[in-house]
């Protein structure tokens, strides 16, 4: 008797150690999804009644990449995210948002492109954006219109 009881406390540390090892493999932190926050955003203020341009950063702190889908506002039924090859614009079915990384919309780069504009935005109106992920719940963000003009800054 003595044999087995001195078997099976030996074998109860390797036990645990693989229960941790299960447990701890199991865990659904920030490792293991995408964690997207937006800044920068902006639309200038169309020079055409009937289409605009929006840009903004996604970030994403989780371990986990995502892609930009859709967007939509009331501001236009018709908006289509595109990326830019040297002059050309090119139509895009979806942006990636890599893991610890950043997805830039910004002027001779990826944007979005708004057709069949419900009104021509003043400069100082906001306008309301809602972002579809992949993977995320969609991210509702005010974005202003600033002039023309406007450049951000760095």
């Amino acid at each position: 008797m003595r044999k087995s009881t001195a078997a099976g406390a030996a074998a109860l540390p390797l036990l645990l150690a693989g229960s941790l090892v299960l447990v701890t493999g199991c865990d659904s932190g920030s490792k293991d999804k995408p964690e997207l926050s937006v800044s920068g955003a902006y639309l200038p203020q169309p020079a055409m009644a009937d289409m605009a341009a929006a840009y903004f950063t996604v970030k994403n702190d989780g371990g986990k990449a995502d892609r930009l889908t859709k967007v939509t506002t009331p501001l236009s039924g018709d908006v289509t995210l595109h990326t830019t090859e040297g002059s050309r614009m090119k139509h895009a079915a979806g942006l990636d948002v890599p893991a610890h990384g950043t997805l830039s919309l910004s002027r001779g780069g990826s944007h979005l492109m708004l057709g069949k504009l419900d009104h021509r935005p003043k400069v100082g109106e906001k306008i309301e954006f809602t972002l579809h992920f992949a993977t995320s719940a969609p991210v509702k963000i005010q974005v202003p219109v600033e002039s023309a003009s406007f450049r951000p800054k760095d």
